[in-house]
């Protein structure tokens, strides 16, 4: 059984249904929760839109603590893989098969990432070592110097091209395959004090302790990502205010897990 959700905060409509007619055409979705933040009679459509949708409405309670909802009703549905899916997403129809097909050939992972594109068959660099303070605030607030760029394709993984499977420890959260019993069995769901940003770092992270967290670049999904904390002053404090809250859980210069992973990380791609 394969179970999926969707967090939706006033979704693009046109968007919202690309990504729900890529469901339907891949047909293999048992069951769909869309949590709604911010519930309005406009979004009511999706309800009727593809009969595996259980629509809930929900208060602005933040991204994880919605998809949360989900991942607990996936564990007791006793779905084997649960996907997290955000609302730009587009992928073929043969996608989620062939996600579900490499999971039950790895039974040590517990959590799978496709190759992630822009609408322009252009990479999203989406593989990533486990952040500093220092590599997270430079890339985030300085210009684009050499030598900040050269940080950005060390901390992005570059030099695998992208090209092979990898172990990675920090896999984006835009579109997250996991296996249900792993989520269960460690209790691995998003740290709600995270309202927004860096809650896919943190549950990357402690599935990565557990289980391999694999990056499989032979599947391919779009991304029509738009780096909204970048343009709005409201969203870049949240963003900020999420990664001073990752920093005050694992420490901000002394981090011992950080250092081990990294160096054989590094180790394992050079």
């Amino acid at each position: 059984m394969i179970t999926a959700s969707i967090v939706i905060y006033h979704p693009h409509k046109e968007m919202l249904k690309t990504l729900l007619d890529c469901i339907k055409q891949a047909n293999n979705i048992d069951k769909l929760w869309i949590i709604d933040n911010a519930p309005m009679a406009e979004n009511a459509w999706v309800k009727q839109y593809l009969s595996c949708v259980e629509y809930i409405e929900s208060e602005n309670v933040g991204y994880g603590h919605a998809h949360n909802i989900a991942m607990r009703k996936a564990v007791e549905v006793g779905s084997t893989y649960h996907v997290i899916l955000n609302p730009d997403i587009e992928f073929e129809p043969h996608v989620l098969t062939q996600l579900a097909a490499y999971m039950d050939a790895c039974p040590d992972a517990g959590w799978v990432m496709p190759k992630v594109l822009y609408p322009n068959g252009e990479i999203q660099y989406l593989c990533k070592m486990l952040p500093s303070p220092f590599q997270l605030f430079l890339r985030r607030f300085l210009p684009p110097w050499k030598w900040v760029k050269k940080l950005d394709e060390t901390f992005e993984l570059r030099s695998t091209q992208y090209n092979k499977e990898l172990n990675v420890p920090f896999l984006s959260g835009c579109f997250m395959f996991l296996r249900v019993a792993t989520m269960a069995q460690y209790n691995l769901y998003f740290d709600e004090r995270f309202f927004m940003y860096c809650e896919d770092l943190d549950l990357s992270r402690r599935f990565h302790r557990v289980s391999k967290t694999m990056f499989n670049p032979t599947i391919c999904i779009v991304h029509n990502h738009e780096r909204a904390s970048y343009k709005s002053k409201k969203l870049m404090w949240c963003h900020i205010k999420s990664t001073c809250k990752y920093f005050t859980k694992y420490g901000w210069l002394i981090d011992s897990e950080r250092t081990r992973v990294n160096k054989e990380l590094m180790a394992k791609i050079q």
